[in-house]
């Protein structure tokens, strides 16, 4: 369902509404009671999730000393949480 934005020709209110149908229309508007109000172009958001490494060495940032670096690039982590 998505969420229109809207404001106002005579109040200049702007207001969101939840489209339950695509063939809905604008709701009148909320502080003044106008009809019509107009269709304001907006932006959106999409978020990605990203899975995190076993590792702080997956990622090739050892957080220990050098022979703990070493022990790493042979694949004995001494940080991996297995």
């Amino acid at each position: 369902m998505p969420i229109y934005e809207y404001k106002c020709k005579k109040c200049g209110n702007r207001f969101e509404h939840l489209a339950r149908r695509l063939a809905e229309t604008a709701p009148d508007c909320p502080k003044c009671g106008t009809p019509k109000p107009v269709k304001q172009l907006s932006t959106f958001s999409a978020r990605v999730a990203v899975a995190a490494p076993a590792s702080p060495c997956a990622s090739g940032r050892c957080p220990g000393n050098a022979s703990a670096r070493s022990s790493c690039a042979s694949g004995a982590c001494p940080f991996s949480k297995s």
